[in-house]
């Protein structure tokens, strides 16, 4: 008898406690969202430099120290800070090596940051562009991303909390305080392409477009923020 007291006891606590977490509140869910369109502003190019024979003559060729001297000097009179150019990647270089077969043809992979595609059109045109291997788009990017995704998130905060306080209102009621902001998100870098769909321009080919490097043509990047939000209603 004692054990079936304790356990309608138990049971009895137990609703108790599941009644007072109900939340009776009158509530109302809804979402906002703010949309953007901009275009990038930063962009970063792969450049691959690679010693080449003149005239197929394997006594004669064109070192890897001279293109880079001419890509160096292209960025300098391009007006393109020195640090935006690194080195990516070295390939097939040591001083063994060189030793061992002069006629090894050394290649240089470069990283370089750019703000104006005018200025990589001229500094493209100015290096020998039967030792340039190719040249791709790696990524782009914009400046102000950030300070550009804090005003989003609050407009599309904004119409959510617009949203919930006419509704609210055309049933005669007011508009009570946050209870929960849920965050959702779609950001969109589409690939750069080349306007003639080429990502890679080859040596090949550079004399035949005249030395002049392709035109890039950029898609925008896409910003989306929706906020899914509950209010309190009064």
């Amino acid at each position: 008898m004692k054990k079936l007291f304790a356990l309608a006891f138990v049971a009895l606590f137990s609703l108790s406690a599941m009644a007072q977490q109900v939340d009776l509140r009158k509530k109302i869910s809804v979402s906002g969202s703010a949309e953007t369109e901009v275009t990038p502003d930063i962009i970063y190019i792969s450049i691959s430099l690679k010693e080449y024979l003149k005239d197929n003559n394997s006594k004669k060729k064109v070192e890897i120290t001279t293109l880079e001297t001419q890509l160096f000097k292209a960025v300098q009179d391009a007006g393109i800070a020195k640090e935006n150019l690194t080195i990516n990647n070295l390939s097939g270089y040591s001083v063994a090596e060189k030793k061992k077969n002069p006629d090894f043809l050394v290649s240089k992979q470069y990283r370089l940051k750019v703000t104006d595609l005018n200025k990589w059109n001229e500094l493209i045109g100015s290096v020998d562009p039967k030792g340039i291997a190719y040249t791709n788009i790696d990524s782009y990017d914009y400046s102000k991303i950030e300070a550009l995704k804090k005003e989003l998130k609050i407009k599309a905060l904004q119409a959510a909390k617009a949203k919930a306080a006419y509704l609210v209102e055309a049933l005669g009621n007011q508009l009570g305080s946050i209870i929960d902001i849920q965050e959702l998100n779609n950001e969109s870098y589409p690939q750069p392409m080349y306007r003639a769909n080429v990502m890679m321009m080859k040596a090949e080919s550079a004399d035949a477009m005249g030395g002049a490097a392709p035109e890039i043509d950029f898609k925008k990047i896409k910003l989306n923020y929706t906020m899914n939000t509950v209010f309190e209603i009064k």
